[in-house]
């Protein structure tokens, strides 16, 4: 019997409707609950086919026990050895070089010395920055944001450069970046699963949380196939199973805005009655089909273009 089970944190609907799920459609020989964990031993493998993670990348034990399994043959979605690395600069200047359009953006170093360094460990970076050089490429109104992590946390609009240095003081330890504002008329949530299976939502960010999903926007065909052309590239090229990618529609372009969340909103009570049914059902489906397809002491983790193609360069 090969087990399909998912690891999740505070979740209340999704992890519970998942296994219920694949549990009524997998047929014999698969079974899905939720992750439970007695004891970690290096080297030992588990006896998860499947995991889906959710909550790792708040929990540095699970991230950890996650690839001791993945290197045993589980197939965990997402790939926790990726997943640990990326961060949404690179992911930016990825886009780039896949020619989907994503906002102007600069690296900031952070505002406070890291601990355990003094001005010695900057001895390679001038300072202070170019800043006009930084300012005239990115432009004013702009959006100052943590370079990794999810959500909108530590998001902020500046107006001008006075606001910028008074709020870059208050971001103290974060590493930031400095992105161009991209004035939309449209605005949409992409989940994408298996880097094929691919859901346009409408969504709002400017409306308050629970009504983000409350949006009027109604996406011609053709800006449908250039947002699902775009979500597919970055997902098949991150290597990620399980993600959403944010799109901002300017002009009638669609810029990437957003795309490093593994672990996407599924929560019924905000993402709606149809998307929540589409999102527990497409992945039950392709939890089930990793299952099968999986095979214990091989690597069965899902890597992006972009690593395959420098390992065969290699």
């Amino acid at each position: 019997m090969k087990k399909i089970g998912i690891l999740f944190g505070q979740e209340n609907s999704f992890p519970q409707a998942f296994t219920e799920r694949v549990n009524r459609t997998c047929g014999p020989g698969l079974t899905a609950e939720f992750v439970m964990i007695d004891k970690a031993l290096q080297g030992e493998p588990e006896d998860y086919a499947v995991i889906i993670d959710r909550i790792s990348q708040d929990v540095p034990f699970y991230r950890a026990w996650l690839k001791n399994a993945a290197l045993e043959g589980t197939a965990v979605i997402n790939n926790p050895f990726w997943w640990s690395a990326d961060e949404k600069y690179f992911n930016n200047a990825l886009a780039q070089h896949l020619d989907i359009p994503v906002p102007r953006t600069a690296l900031l170093p952070s505002f406070e010395q890291p601990p355990d360094t003094d001005a010695r460990s900057f001895r390679n970076l001038r300072y202070p920055l170019d800043w006009e050089a930084i300012f005239s490429r990115i432009g004013f109104p702009a959006y100052m944001k943590p370079f990794a992590g999810g959500g909108w946390k530590n998001v902020y609009r500046v107006q001008d450069r006075e606001e910028f240095f008074r709020i870059h003081a208050e971001t103290q330890l974060e590493v930031m970046m400095l992105q161009e504002e991209i004035v939309f008329e449209e605005y949409y949530r992409c989940y994408c699963i298996g880097g094929k299976h691919v859901r346009i939502m409408p969504y709002e960010p400017r409306n308050p949380q629970a009504d983000r999903y409350k949006a009027g926007f109604q996406p011609t065909r053709e800006l449908i196939s250039a947002m699902e052309h775009s979500v597919l590239e970055l997902n098949r090229a991150l290597g990620y199973d399980f993600n959403t990618v944010e799109l901002a529609v300017r002009n009638g372009v669609p810029y990437a805005i957003d795309f490093c969340n593994p672990a996407p909103d599924a929560d019924a009570a905000s993402v709606g009655a149809d998307n929540f049914e589409w999102v527990t059902d497409t992945l039950a489906a392709y939890a089930i089909e990793r299952a099968k397809t999986q095979q214990f002491g091989k690597d069965n983790l899902t890597w992006g273009t972009f690593i395959r193609k420098a390992a065969h360069q290699h």
